[in-house]
């Protein structure tokens, strides 16, 4: 089992910036992804971004050159640097943990919030 703490939602204005952390803790293999989903009102949730334990990083197009993840392995952590946010940004964000045995976990989600 792993288990996820995600924290640093909020509310800004556009054109703000947040940053989101999820710490995992449990039995992780050394291979593994770490990344952020997020799911608005009425729809769908839908990937952001990932970031395997090698470095290598996916991101959504919706967020490139605005997101920045980065995650420190020794701390188990990944962490959601959210700059030039926009009101369509608006949505409960969840950290996803893709363990090397094929097993996802999900955090609680944490709210962001983006004012016009």
């Amino acid at each position: 089992q792993v288990q996820l703490v995600e924290s640093g939602g909020g509310l800004v204005q556009a054109g703000g910036s947040l940053r989101l952390s999820c710490a995992a803790s449990g039995s992780m293999f050394s291979i593994n992804l770490m990344g952020w989903y997020r799911q608005a009102p009425g729809k769908q949730r839908e990937f952001v971004v990932r970031m395997h334990s090698s470095g290598s990083t996916n991101y959504a197009d919706s967020v490139k050159g605005r997101f920045t993840i980065s995650r420190d392995n020794a701390k188990n952590t990944v962490y959601l640097q959210m700059n030039s946010l926009k009101p369509e940004d608006t949505a409960v964000y969840y950290c996803n943990f893709y363990n090397g045995d094929g097993r996802t976990y999900w955090g609680q989600g944490t709210q962001v919030t983006v004012s016009s």
